[in-house]
């Protein structure tokens, strides 16, 4: 006669093994159906994700830093549909010209976007932010020296035609 104690180790595995795999399909299932971040879809090929890019024209962004090399300076980034002109408005760099540059912007999550701008003859990067919106967070890194990363607040002044993501 089988004993009560294996009977109900026995049953323990076995609703184990059950709860598991009842587990196992409902998050397959979830996953598979489950729709793609901000920007992202598959394309019909590869089945590899693609990033849309995000149109700032319109967009007037003030970033002003309290970290990092950028601390105390305060810029306002003007957007066209291809073009970013940076000008300093507070802090030690004010009255520096910079030249209007190319830009790239995705969006990389909710309330959140990646921005890429891009020497127009070289192509070369010249500055990258990463801006959350919901928490007016900005981080940005601009190559050429040894310590190239910020951080400061993001604020929109002026709103484009396309909402933010």
């Amino acid at each position: 006669m089988v004993s009560a104690t294996r009977v109900r180790v026995a049953s323990a595995l076995l609703l184990a093994a059950a709860s598991v795999g009842t587990y196992a399909a409902l998050t397959g299932a979830t996953a598979a159906g489950s729709t793609h971040p901000a920007g992202q879809t598959n394309t019909a090929k590869a089945g590899r994700p693609s990033v849309k890019r995000f149109d700032l024209n319109g967009y007037v962004i003030i970033t002003a830093y309290s970290l990092g090399r950028n601390t105390g300076n305060t810029f306002r980034q003007t957007y066209t549909h291809s073009k970013v002109q940076g000008v300093p408005i507070k802090g030690p760099f004010v009255g520096t010209k910079f030249p209007a540059e190319d830009y790239v912007a995705m969006p990389i999550g909710n309330h959140e976007i990646y921005v890429a701008w891009l020497d127009p003859k070289k192509h070369a990067l010249v500055d990258v932010f990463v801006m959350n919106f919901s928490t007016h967070v900005v981080y940005d890194y601009a190559p050429g020296s040894s310590h190239p990363e910020s951080s400061g607040t993001v604020t929109v002044q002026k709103r484009g035609s396309q909402p933010l993501p």
